[in-house]
């Protein structure tokens, strides 16, 4: 590119900064609003340039690790899009969270000016460290789009095209970005259009994947407009489990929901957990009839906000019994302290396995999860499994004022300040010494804090305050969120580089709703107030419906206030008068329980008696829908007693 080149892109990013409307050719919006954040947030000066950053291997080998299962999964969708653009040039990249390369594909023969442009393994994107890119771009918005050479911030990146669509997990996080790039390119920024549609629909494919990889004991349910492509390539993917609760969901099946709903699709809280019926006029007992036995013109659907759509349901993957010969070795049982958390889920259960093999380790943990779903009793039990001789030390860093935090975590010798203990204090990571320190709510330390935190993993030694020479300490870092750190680090609230350091394992636990093992769960804590009491019928309808927002810490207040109120005098037995009011307000539960004042098997019972099984007439003498009471059938295990009502 030529002086005069340069000297047109800087004035026209200039003038675009100083608020000047631009008169030259046009611009994408998504490409000024990533011009705006390169130089109002980012402070990048479109004057200077520099070459592709490339990690170093020791970089690139945990960025890798850290995407291993991703980017097994997405090898196939690349191979197929790398196939179809044969000959064409193209360049693909998987970028990871962190905005580096982690797989490529291209032509070997041009590697050492791919690598040079930054279309190679390790390159790193990140808009902050870049400039305008699409990926970086898209970590940024969540979006897919094109950048077509001027389009860049950076003059360096000015000869490239580049167009890039994001890969979200089944928790709604932005987990990569699938990036299509050509070293040379025409100059009519149109010529990629088709680059944009490909790598769209590239990028669903590797959600969907991902989808059918971790859901083989739920049903899968796929979506779209069209019958024709239902089966090949569909627009959505939604999971259920066998209580007919949305578990997980592809991007566009996000959209899809919250669009049905109205609601916000990047609240996935509002999403998950909700049962089947609240967004299609179906629920679990009928996704039997939407299997691929019927043609795909009949497996249609009525959404909720009247839009008709088009599902193949595919059934739960059932563990088949191989012969004697082919049999697998069984798992070893897991360690007391974990297994004592298990209680029939088999997500948990997966968690629990994984969590097995960790413990031995030095590596350091994060375990995510939302308020309440047991982040702290995992951390014990994996330092009680671990071996190590120390104590478990838990810090809630939010709990703690920032002013006493630092003295807290390292404490301080005699003197280091007036009103201070006279003989000094140990911190509370020389206390864990050979033994495990668990930091709750990890968001909440001062990025002042993070910094001396990070010399602490990196170094093995502390520094109380006061003292001149540190002092060599042994380990092991737990950490907790129920907030995304990654999105903390992209708000410049969390270090990045102390984020790399404490997830070199990650955990995520299943919020309460998103668990098979409720009910199991909620009679081992009851009975911990008491041997006699146990849930009723009626109540443990309730407790099945309720969505716990505040998952294992409400799910134990409800059932210590029933305890309570249930009283030693009577049968033990809770019904819905026990709990809290929170969960006698939920409709269908109060309908079921209270019309007829006794428990609610018997009342649904006797009403499907009195309409002789006609379930179209009990929903309607109770104002709920069909489904629900299909729902509560199963719920109650009245299956067999509904069947001899219906006659043969």
């Amino acid at each position: 590119m030529s002086l005069q080149s340069y000297a047109s892109h800087v004035q026209e990013i200039e003038a675009f900064g100083l608020g000047y409307s631009n008169r030259g050719q046009e611009r994408d919006r998504a490409v000024l609003r990533s011009w705006r954040r390169c130089i109002d947030s980012h402070r990048l000066d479109p004057a200077r340039t520099s070459e592709a950053h490339v990690v170093t291997e020791g970089q690139l080998r945990t960025h890798r690790e850290e995407s291993e299962a991703l980017i097994h999964i997405a090898r196939q969708a690349l191979e197929r899009l790398y196939h179809q653009l044969k000959g064409l040039d193209y360049v693909l990249l998987l970028a990871d969270r962190h905005g580096v390369a982690v797989d490529f594909m291209g032509h070997e023969a041009d590697a050492g000016d791919l690598r040079r442009a930054g279309l190679y393994l390790g390159a790193q994107w990140r808009e902050d460290h870049s400039g305008t890119s699409a990926v970086g771009a898209c970590l940024e918005t969540g979006e897919a789009l094109t950048v077509h050479q001027s389009d860049h911030f950076d003059f360096t990146h000015t000869g490239l095209s580049c167009t890039a669509a994001p890969i979200y997990d089944l928790r709604g996080e932005l987990a990569a970005v699938l990036d299509l790039s050509l070293l040379r390119s025409p100059v009519e920024r149109a010529s990629q259009n088709l680059a944009l549609n490909l790598v769209v629909a590239a990028a669903r494919r590797v959600e969907q994947a991902n989808l059918m990889a971790q859901s083989g004991q739920d049903w899968v349910v796929r979506l779209a407009q069209s019958p024709d492509f239902l089966d090949v390539d569909p627009d959505a993917s939604i999971s259920v489990d066998a209580r007919g609760r949305i578990r997980a969901m592809t991007h566009a099946g996000a959209r899809l929901l919250a669009a049905v709903a109205q609601l916000d699709w990047r609240q996935r809280q509002s999403l998950i957990g909700q049962p089947l019926e609240r967004f299609f006029d179906l629920d679990l007992r009928d996704l039997s009839e939407l299997r691929r036995h019927r043609p795909a013109q009949e497996r249609l659907i009525r959404a909720r906000d009247g839009s008709i759509l088009f599902a193949h349901a595919m059934e739960p993957q059932r563990r088949t019994r191989r012969p004697p010969a082919q049999a697998t070795a069984p798992q070893p049982p897991l360690p007391a302290a974990l297994q004592a958390l298990e209680k029939g889920d088999a997500a948990l259960q997966a968690l629990l396995r994984k969590a097995a093999r960790l413990a031995p380790q030095a590596l350091p943990i994060l375990v995510q999860g939302e308020t309440g779903a047991g982040k702290e009793y995992l951390a014990r039990a994996l330092h009680a499994c671990s071996g190590r001789s120390g104590a478990f030390v838990a810090i809630n860093c939010a709990a703690i004022p920032e002013a006493l935090l630092e003295s807290e975590l390292f404490g301080y010798l005699p003197g280091t300040w007036t009103g201070g203990a006279s003989k000094g204090r140990e911190g509370l990571i020389a206390a864990a010494h050979e033994g495990t320190l668990f930091l709750d709510e990890i968001g909440d330390m001062p990025l002042a804090l993070q910094a001396k935190l990070l010399r602490v993993l990196s170094e093995s030694e502390i520094t109380p305050l006061g003292a001149r020479a540190p002092r060599a300490v042994s380990v092991r870092f737990i950490s907790a969120s129920h907030r995304s750190l990654a999105e903390m680090v992209q708000r410049g609230s969390f270090r990045e580089d102390l984020l790399y350091r404490l997830n070199a394992a990650e955990l995520h636990l299943p919020a309460l709703r998103q668990r098979s093992d409720l009910l199991p769960l909620a009679e081992q804590m009851l009975a911990t107030f008491g041997r006699h009491l146990h849930l009723g019928d009626a109540a443990r309808a309730l407790l099945a419906a309720h969505a716990w927002p505040g998952n294992l810490r409400e799910l134990h207040n409800a059932l210590r206030y029933a305890a309570a109120l249930c009283g030693p005098d009577g049968d033990g037995r809770i019904e819905p008068e026990h709990l809290p009011d929170a969960l006698n307000r939920a409709p269908n539960g109060a309908a079921m329980a209270h019309s007829t004042g006794v428990p609610a098997a018997q009342a649904l019972e006797q009403l499907l008696a009195q309409c002789q099984g006609n379930v179209s007439e009990a929903a309607r003498q109770l104002g709920v829908s069909r489904s629900t009471i299909h729902r509560r059938i199963q719920q109650l295990q009245l299956g067999v007693r509904h069947a001899q009502w219906r006659g043969p």
